[in-house]
């Protein structure tokens, strides 16, 4: 059977490799996971992104970031549009996480962008998730 959110199921391994403090996760491989991982990488998230390919979709390994004393980068993260309720934002209203310190990801017709680039070229979009 197959996978009716394969967003949350991204969303999910990363926060249960980071509660097993793993250094990395494996993640069967999309362009929307992959364009997730980048905006995280970027953003000082995570430490890495490797693909690596089988004979079926192949896999996206997620290289996790740990600071001192072994706290996560990454203290939570959160599916907001989920596909029974999808959220879309115009650009002036893109939720703040945190008051700053965190960030949304959201879907637009530019592709898949972090919250701050959205509000830079203005425009609005799906939100998917939050980290903070």
């Amino acid at each position: 059977m197959g996978m009716t959110d394969p967003i949350a199921d991204y969303l999910t391994r990363i926060r249960n490799g980071l509660r097993a403090q793993h250094p990395f996760v494996d993640i069967p491989a999309s362009r929307v996971k992959a364009e997730l991982s980048k905006i995280l990488l970027r953003s000082g998230y995570i430490q890495g992104i490797k693909y690596i390919d089988d004979t079926k979709q192949g896999f996206l390994r997620v290289y996790l970031k740990y600071g001192k004393d072994n706290v996560s980068a990454i203290r939570g993260i959160k599916r907001i549009s989920k596909p029974s309720l999808r959220i879309y934002v115009p650009s002036k209203k893109i939720p703040r996480v945190l008051g700053g310190y965190g960030m949304s990801i959201i879907s637009t017709s530019q592709g898949i962008l972090a919250d701050s680039e959205c509000r830079k070229r203005k425009i609005g979009g799906e939100v998917m998730c939050e980290v903070w």
